[in-house]
């Protein structure tokens, strides 16, 4: 996004989103991070190394969330079944890290504008208008989350799931996710519990926040598949996988 906004505006919008969840004191620790890393400078050769491995990465990271998701499904890949559609499955990760880059790119224009449009009016309208206008954008961003998480839950696994199945559980997960991750803030603004840590105290809010992210994202898949299992009956597997526990009755039927 650095090539549309300016890297500088990103930096910024990276920082805030940073201090609206883990706290000033750490947004100000990745702000001089950024920085250093911005001064650094950097050669085409060094660009190409870093964005491949920022891609295998991302991919690996969507296999193994993959491979968790077909455990709460009670399926698993099976390659033999097609090499062909086996790879075409594993490719389906990597144009979802896309589709989640591009929902990225839309949600920080949007929420660029908001803000924008959210200092106007808090200079020149009232209070209920003010308020108004917070509860959209609130509304927003659970909005933009849920469908990450819908996009999650129905093309990772290989089931066969409907987009019915997977909305409301979707939908559970952003609002848990919003509410948690205001919660968060505002516990880590009061109690600083990284402050007994030194240096190492923003590695140590970021892995709890990555650990609170996780249970709400499996949470909410592990709702899902109750709910598509009580409204539709067995969830079967796609062409390249099979069920898992040794029947093909659903867990939680």
């Amino acid at each position: 996004t650095g090539y549309f906004f300016g890297k500088e505006t990103v930096n910024e919008k990276i920082v805030a989103q940073i201090s609206g969840t883990l706290g000033a004191d750490t947004a100000l620790q990745i702000k001089e991070m950024l920085s250093k890393a911005g001064r650094s400078g950097s050669t085409v050769f060094g660009s190409i190394i870093g964005i491949t491995i920022l891609l295998v990465g991302a991919t690996g990271v969507f296999v193994e969330l993959q491979k968790t998701l077909n455990m709460i499904w009670q399926v698993k890949a099976v390659p033999q079944k097609g090499i062909l559609l086996f790879f075409k499955s594993r490719l389906f990760s990597f144009g979802l890290i896309l589709a989640i880059a591009f929902l990225l790119l839309i949600s920080l224009v949007l929420s660029t504008a908001l803000a924008a449009m959210g200092g106007w009016i808090s200079r020149n309208s009232s209070d209920l208008v003010v308020d108004i206008f917070e509860c959209v954008n609130f509304l927003f961003s659970i909005a933009v989350i849920s469908v990450l998480f819908a996009l999650m839950f129905k093309i990772l696994p290989d089931a066969k799931i409907e987009w019915k199945h997977v909305w409301l559980g979707s939908l559970l997960t952003g609002l848990l996710f919003t509410i948690g991750k205001t919660a968060l803030a505002f516990y880590f603004g009061k109690a600083h519990p990284a402050s007994a840590y030194g240096a190492a105290g923003s590695i140590i809010l970021i892995l709890l926040w990555v650990s609170y992210s996780s249970m709400i994202l499996f949470f909410g898949a592990e709702f899902t598949a109750a709910y598509a299992s009580l409204y539709s009956g067995k969830v079967l597997p796609s062409e390249i996988a099979r069920n898992e526990g040794g029947n093909e009755s659903n867990k939680y039927l």
